[in-house]
Formats: structure tokens, sequence, C-alpha cells
């Protein structure tokens, strides 16, 4: 038997600035609304659709990114859907969410600079797009960087053929 799946990953523009809240136990909770347009064709010509989606972002991930979630600012989020469930006036009500598990800043909107919060430690990283990043350098057993040696194509002269 196959195993469920509930997987989002959505590319859009924030709707509003992002709210950073508390719960009773001190968790952080960031949430924010997403635009996702979507073309389609109507008579002869395309339009665009908005489809909107209400996030929820988790813990330190929340917290880092909180302050360059604004209005406008394009990101991908990677997360799951949540189904809310609750009664109102007698009346069984519900509301999908998505719960976030990766957010990553992208370019545009009115958002500073770039970033991103990636896995469970929610780390964010400022990006200067002026700057070019240095290739990734080899590091050796005691985490010392390792120099390259032009000469040695790393099979040694020792080949037993």
């Amino acid at each position: 038997m196959a195993a469920d799946l509930n997987h989002v990953v959505l590319i859009g523009r924030l709707t509003r600035d992002a709210e950073l809240k508390y719960t009773p136990g001190g968790q952080a909770v960031c949430k924010f609304s997403l635009a996702v347009n979507r073309r389609k064709k109507q008579g002869e010509q395309w339009v665009e659709e908005g489809n909107f989606f209400d996030i929820t972002l988790w813990g330190r991930s929340g917290e880092a990114l909180n302050q360059h979630l604004l209005k406008g600012k394009q990101v991908a989020v990677d997360g799951e859907l949540r189904q809310d469930r609750w009664e109102q006036d007698g009346q069984t009500r519900s509301k999908i969410e998505i719960s976030a598990n990766n957010v990553q800043l992208l370019g545009g909107g009115s958002g500073g600079s770039q970033g991103s919060a990636q896995g469970p430690s929610g780390a964010s990283s400022a990006h200067d797009p002026d700057r070019v990043p240095e290739p990734a350098r080899p590091l050796g057993s005691r985490g010392q960087e390792l120099q390259p040696d032009l000469a040695d194509d790393g099979f040694g002269d020792d080949i037993p053929f």
C-alpha cells in the first residue's frame, strides 16, 4: 500500500507584511499571505488569475525571516497543507493553511536584502547581488583548508598496473 503524501511548493509574492507572534508556550509563529498567479486562456487572450494562500512559519525560522517578509517580496515556500477546523454559530468551519518547512527569499518586491531560512535551524543569510561568491574549498580531516597542488592529479605514482 502506498504511503500518503502532503507536499506543497509555491513561488509567489507577499500580499502584506508578515506578523510575528508567540504562543503561550513561547514558540514563535510567523504568519503571512502569498499571492500566486496562474495564467489561463480566456477566449483568445491569456489572463492572470490570482490565488491566495495563508502561510505559517514556526520557530526560529519565523523569527529570522520576519523582518524580511514584506509586502510585495517574492518568496519560495516548501511545506505541507494543514486543515484547521472549528465551530462557529453552530456550524462546522474549516480552513486550509500551508505550514512552511522552508522559505527562500527571492528577488524583487519591497524587501531589502535577500536571504533564506533553510531547515530546522532557521539560519538567515544576507545576499549582496554585486558580490561574486568564492568557490568552496575542500577541507582536510581536521578542518584545515587544503592547498591545491596543480602537479598532483590525485592518482599518485604508485598505481599497480
